[in-house]
């Protein structure tokens, strides 16, 4: 019995010492290689912060925007937690006083009463979120540059605090631009609203029309130009959606800078638009529009 514990005892120590060769000789994974399995036609891109390389392979472009970890990103920029909600599949992270809430899937990212669009949807890889590094950037107050030489996004803290939204928005334009938003699309997708949205911000900001939000809606130099202010609709309190939307357009997303114009075809009266506008594009029941 005893030679054969001891045959045994040997067996083993030389089974582990084996082992532990074998794992002494395995080739160490570079620094560049993939953390994640980047979804077919990705690219991964390097990320630095204040001159430092950051997040080495765990930053990819895919479908033309550059996305980030999340979590990893959000730790970078000092965050003090981050947790996971699965019923809503929703992150949070604390920083800074605020909580910054992301959605698996979503098109924006929500902080201080604020929206920031995204750009591109909100992707789970692996487990973890993976959100547009311009979004977040903005959220931890970050510059953002490309080299386009060395294929790297160049981060730089600017020092400055992120606004809320009662200081971020101008109240009189959040309460009109949300108001026309709901009137003329408050039954069309979010991307539809925010369009709308544009549309008005366009009009703004040309010389042709008048230089406030209200002013634009309420615009009578060449005939009423919205429909609500004429039936009251205007007056209505938006819904969520639409206030989001609005918030979304006052953070400077645009999804046309040329839309100046739009129209339900199926119900207008009349086709002023259609014969003397450049037709650009439709989402939902609107056609949009633009000057030739």
């Amino acid at each position: 019995m005893r030679e054969k514990k001891n045959f045994t005892k040997k067996t083993v120590v030389v089974l582990i010492t084996l082992c532990m060769l074998s794992f002494a000789v395995l080739p160490a994974a570079a620094a560049s290689d993939p953390v994640y399995r980047f979804p077919d036609g990705s690219t991964p891109v390097s990320i630095t912060l204040d001159g430092k390389s950051v997040l080495e392979g765990q930053a990819a472009i895919i479908h033309s925007v550059t996305y980030v970890p999340l979590r990893a990103f959000s730790e970078l920029g000092g965050a003090e937690s981050v947790t996971w909600n699965a019923s809503t599949r929703t992150a949070a992270v604390k920083v800074g006083g605020y909580t910054l809430y992301v959605t698996d899937g979503s098109f924006y990212v929500q902080v201080a009463g604020r929206y920031i669009h995204t750009g591109e949807t909100v992707l789970n890889i692996d487990g973890r979120l993976f959100v547009p590094v311009r979004a977040l950037a903005k959220v931890f107050s970050m510059s953002v540059t490309w080299n386009a030489a060395t294929r790297t996004v160049v981060l730089k803290r600017t020092g400055e605090r992120l606004l809320d939204a009662s200081s971020y928005y101008n109240a009189d334009d959040l309460y009109w631009l949300a108001r026309i938003i709901h009137a003329e699309a408050g039954g069309e997708s979010l991307e539809g609203k925010i369009a709308v949205g544009n549309v008005v911000l366009n009009r703004k900001a040309s010389a042709a029309y008048p230089n406030t939000i209200y002013g634009v809606i309420f615009d009578r130099k060449h005939g009423l130009q919205f429909t609500p202010v004429a039936t009251g609709t205007i007056y209505r309190t938006p819904s969520a959606q639409s206030v989001i939307a609005a918030k979304i357009c006052l953070e400077g997303h645009s999804i046309s800078r040329e839309a100046l114009f739009f129209m339900n075809p199926r119900i207008a009266t009349s086709n002023w638009i259609a014969k003397n506008c450049r037709f650009l594009f439709r989402i939902g029941n609107h056609d949009f529009y633009g000057v030739y």
